[in-house]
């Protein structure tokens, strides 16, 4: 039988593409991928059977595409959005790198993730330094001496530790009941009210009174001069964007981009012996059991004809009254030097079924609906399920990688092809 199929390189930015056709009966497929050339396989008529379907362009997919390639696989990818990387995408406007999904920092202590992640891009020196801002007073975060020095004008770790510990004697139950009693148990209700009580209710959308006490297990409290949010031994962004760096990951892989897998999921399943599946589990099973509750996230970008507009990446509004949570001006992730800014302001939503799902609520009832989900996954003939939505979690970009690269060893991949049965 004849396959029919195009090659063609992707030129961003000036939006030309040239394809040679292999056969007549083929249709055009545009793909734009920032910061290339890259050459990409799209396939158009009938298809070649893989030994993998990949389901999901994000750092998730792109790794095990990667993974499958270099085990000597053969695998497709494809991805519901008009764009790979996922959440972690980036676009470049105007000659900034804008985060269209949040801030994204890369950051690992991990050696072996490091040094995956430089094969594909080069890393600046990035570090996080977010700022607080309530009511016009700003703050430094994490809550270090700089934070608690603005507050109470101490100098010292000891005065801080003093402070902190008489506040939260003085406010803490004995069994928090919810989120805002647990806050007040860890760091007092001082910090609580400026800093932790305005953003998170505008995050989930009720008092803080009304959340469970489990969304805020520990809060970072360092007593040292210290502004670097994580504590990771390497830090940065790609210099060339989250983008290209997963544009390289797949490069020569087939990829479709703006296809549903479930709206023809028949049709996928006899591409390839094996799908790796990452999105929502729930979606997968047509909602059967119910659907899994998200907190969603809302975006307003703007240019602005000015040099600069708040000095710092990313500034957290920790009022109530700021109806956003936080503001990103792109250009300080790569230290741009531009005569002109973008700003993002990022507000929390309610979500709904068909509007972008971020943050997993895993309270009680969702994760024992997950449970139930993942029990009906581990029996799916020749499906595995990974990465956030599949897994109904909270992953970091690092913690994601590292879940793919230990599901794709050489060993795994082989079981995944022989044992004929879904999971992770």
């Amino acid at each position: 039988m004849l396959y029919f199929y195009s090659e063609f390189i992707v030129y961003p930015l000036a939006g030309s593409v040239s394809f040679t056709n292999q056969c007549e009966k083929t249709t055009k497929q545009d793909v734009f991928i920032e910061n290339a050339p890259i050459s990409y396989t799209i396939i158009i008529g009938d298809f070649v059977m893989k030994d993998f379907l990949i389901v999901g362009c994000g750092l998730y997919g792109a790794t095990m595409a990667e993974r499958v390639r270099e085990a000597g696989y053969s695998c497709m990818i494809l991805e519901k959005r008009e764009h790979i990387a996922g959440n972690a995408y980036t676009q470049e406007v105007d000659g900034i790198h804008v985060h269209r999904y949040g801030a994204h920092i890369f950051h690992t202590s991990d050696p072996q993730i490091w040094r995956f992640v430089g094969r594909f891009a080069e890393f600046n020196r990035f570090t996080n330094c977010p700022l607080a801002n309530y009511h016009g007073e700003i703050y430094n975060l994490p809550f270090n001496m700089n934070t608690f020095n603005r507050l109470w004008g101490v100098t010292t770790p000891a005065q801080a530790r003093e402070l902190i510990a008489r506040q939260r004697r003085e406010g803490a139950t004995e069994t928090p009941c919810n989120l805002e009693e647990q806050a007040i148990s860890l760091v007092g209700p001082e910090i609580y009210a400026k800093f932790i009580k305005g953003y998170t209710q505008k995050q989930w959308g009720r008092p803080c009174d009304e959340l469970p006490a489990f969304i805020i297990r520990r809060i970072p409290v360092r007593f040292t001069y210290d502004n670097n949010y994580f504590d990771d031994r390497w830090q940065g962004i790609p210099e060339r964007g989250y983008t290209a760096m997963v544009a390289a990951m797949i490069k020569g892989i087939p990829l479709r981009l703006s296809v549903d897998y479930l709206a023809d999921r028949a049709f996928w399943d006899q591409q390839a012996r094996h799908i790796i599946y990452t999105g929502p589990i729930d979606a997968f099973f047509d909602h059967r059991l119910g659907m899994l509750e998200y907190r969603s996230l809302h975006f307003e970008t703007e240019r602005l004809e000015i040099v600069d507009y708040q000095g710092n990446a990313v500034v957290n509004y920790t009022d109530v009254e700021t109806p956003y949570t936080r503001i990103l001006e792109h250009k300080h992730f790569l230290f741009g030097q531009q005569d002109h800014t973008i700003i993002t302001r990022e507000y929390g939503r309610e979500w709904s079924l068909g509007s972008e799902p971020f943050y997993p609520v895993n309270d009680v009832r969702n994760n024992a609906l997950y449970e139930c989900y993942a029990a009906l996954a581990a029996n799916v003939p020749n499906v595995s399920f990974g990465g956030r939505l599949a897994e109904y979690r909270y992953y970091d970009m690092h913690k994601v990688i590292a879940a793919a690269l230990e599901r794709s060893t050489p060993a795994a991949l082989a079981a995944l092809l022989s044992r004929g049965a879904g999971g992770k």
